[in-house]
């Protein structure tokens, strides 16, 4: 199955709903970054999350941040996606092992940690960024989304975010909902959705099945006026280049590039999002210099 997202109101346009399948793209970064099980779940939330609330932006450049820090050996979770769902990101611990949880689970409450923060930045193109930022309440990515949203921009959600991983380590499915409450919601149908989450399978139970993003909100809302209002794909995709990488170099200064220079001869960066690396010899450091 291809990588795409579906919105949708439900409800008389009372509800609001996205649902994903984001298989590829959680497999690319899986396979991309090397990472262990608990951590490509941990991973795969977060680019999930982040494709989903991409198409709650409004203008075609605007971009969406979400970064977790725990406590947790994990380290870090930085991913970013732009309108198009181009989504990208990684993990500062990749090789994070942990026993399941109780459950039988992977562990990722437990990978993050439970105390920390998410801060979630969207760059509007305006003067300033928007940060939201909420203490993590669980570290298992789905129940932290969900706090942001009412905390920070004040609209009850829910969020399901499921990534199934195979006895080998490989990614099996992926794939998330989100669900939001509109003004005019009536209080039945907040028991309505309360009563239906809790009766059906998870994201990665549903996705094994065979279930579309489609089905998965038809199964949820198909007796309340479900409306598809669009479907587009999404991907994993850097935005890295060799200009970047110049202009990141440029902005260290020209004192620490002839450091670099004295101690190194060379310089290679690489990207965080997708391990490309870029050599910049003593001579293009030195034409750096000379256009500072």
């Amino acid at each position: 199955m291809e990588d795409y997202i579906v919105s949708a109101t439900a409800a008389g346009g009372t509800v609001r709903a996205f649902a994903a399948s984001t298989t590829n793209m959680v497999k690319q970064a899986a396979e991309m970054h090397g990472l262990s099980p608990v951590a490509s779940a941990a991973l795969g939330r977060s680019l999930t999350a982040s494709a989903i609330m991409s198409k709650m932006l409004k203008g075609e450049r605007d971009t969406i941040t979400i970064q977790i820090k725990g406590d947790g050996p994990l380290g870090g979770i930085v991913v970013i996606s732009d309108s198009n769902a181009n989504t990208r990101g990684y993990v500062h611990n990749t090789q994070v092992e942990l026993p399941l949880s109780d459950e039988g689970k992977l562990n990722v409450g437990e990978a993050v940690g439970k105390n920390g923060y998410m801060n979630v930045i969207k760059d509007l193109g305006l003067k300033e960024p928007y940060i939201g930022y909420v203490n993590l309440i669980s570290g298992e990515i789905a129940e932290d989304i969900a706090y942001y949203f009412a905390s920070s921009e004040q609209v009850p959600s829910v969020v399901a975010l499921g990534v199934l991983i195979d006895s080998d380590g490989s990614v099996i499915n992926a794939g998330g909902y989100i669900i939001q409450l509109m003004p005019g919601a009536e209080e039945q149908m907040i028991r309505y959705i309360e009563n239906t989450i809790a009766s059906i399978p998870s994201v990665s139970a549903m996705l094994a099945y065979g279930e579309t993003p489609e089905g998965i909100l038809d199964i949820i809302f198909g007796e309340k006026d479900l409306k598809i209002n669009s479907k587009s794909r999404c991907a994993y995709l850097c935005n890295c280049s060799r200009e970047r990488m110049e202009r990141n170099l440029i902005s260290l200064g020209r004192a620490e590039i002839l450091s670099i220079m004295e101690e190194q001869r060379s310089a290679e960066l690489q990207c965080h999002f997708c391990n490309s690396k870029y050599q910049f010899s003593e001579e293009q450091l030195r034409t750096l210099i000379n256009e500072l």
